[in-house]
């Protein structure tokens, strides 16, 4: 289990703001967000009292939001991942805002975007196997009076994920 940690940033909003250390500091936590400060400080050529002050004033300013672990699906029971898109009937603020809330109390959901296109949501579903994906899809999904459209994309394999 490696320790990852997530990055939020404002477009240009602190890009700007973060030089060459900053920079090589978040490319470290993102490899591994367990490392401690003495191995993070050597690694990006500070001393450890400096790297802490680094390290501390990225998290005050939100560009570190958090730390989180990495889990290996198999060994936490998570058989089946599928990206789901989600259309909706309607396009108003009332259906976005009920469909969201729906997402945010649905444990299978982990992943809930807003998109551009075609349609309205991208969901990230992880469940133990085909049998809790369908329910999920028929008394979770199929249950929402603002959904009209529902297409699933079953993962079958992964080469490259660098999820925090």
């Amino acid at each position: 289990m490696v320790a990852k940690f997530s990055v939020r940033m404002q477009p240009s909003q602190y890009m700007s703001e973060l030089d060459e250390i900053d920079r090589r500091i978040l490319r470290e936590l993102a490899l591994d967000g367990r490392l401690s400060n003495l191995a993070l400080a050597d690694l990006v050529g500070l001393s450890p009292s400096a790297c802490l002050r680094r390290v501390a004033a990225l998290e005050k300013r939100g560009v570190i939001t958090g730390y989180r672990a990495v889990l290996n699906p198999e060994k936490v029971g998570i058989g089946f991942t599928a990206y789901v898109t989600v259309g909706l009937n309607k396009h108003n603020k009332e259906a976005q805002e009920a469909f969201e809330g729906a997402m945010i109390r649905a444990p299978e959901v982990r992943e809930c975007h807003n998109t551009t296109g075609a349609v309205e949501y991208l969901l990230r579903v992880e469940v133990a196997d085909l049998a809790d994906y369908k329910h999920f899809h028929t008394e979770v999904l199929g249950t929402l009076s603002q959904v009209n459209s529902i297409t699933s994309y079953v993962v079958m394999g992964s080469p490259k994920d660098e999820r925090a």
